[in-house]
């Protein structure tokens, strides 16, 4: 089941009781968006400027974790000068979806910078090994 506790919600969007709605401070990346549909959770994660080859989602111990890396290069001479300008980064993101989930019940897809993420609300095995979970097309 994707929601064993009551704040679920809080815990994915960085909510404790110390912040506010208005106060706390905004999580610049893998920003989620949570449905519910057909007996399924559906997350829409914002992964812009990263490719789908840079993309890891890893399951374990009912956490699922999203990694994006980029490394990124552009010259251009203009003038005589030399413009470069570079950008490496990483930006991860986990989720907990309950120890019954099995990583062949999650279907990953990538299409305009969103990671589209789908698999059941509960399943009745325990599963605890770590697996990855390749991205469609």
């Amino acid at each position: 089941m994707l929601i064993p506790r009551k704040d679920f919600f809080d815990d994915v969007f960085g909510l404790n009781e110390m912040d506010s709605f208005w106060g706390r401070r905004e999580n610049k990346f893998m920003k989620t968006d949570i449905k519910e549909k057909d007996g399924n959770y559906i997350l829409e994660i914002d992964v812009p400027g990263y490719e789908k080859e840079n993309i890891k989602i890893e399951l374990e111990n009912g956490y699922l974790m999203v990694t994006a890396e980029t490394n990124k290069t552009d010259e251009n001479k203009e003038k005589g000068y030399l413009h470069q300008e570079r950008f490496f980064g990483t930006c991860s993101r986990s989720y907990y979806v309950g120890e019954n989930v099995k990583s062949e019940d999650i279907k990953a897809s990538f299409k305009n910078g969103i990671l589209m993420l789908c698999f059941p609300k509960e399943k009745q095995e325990k599963i605890e090994s770590k697996r990855y979970i390749q991205i469609e097309d």
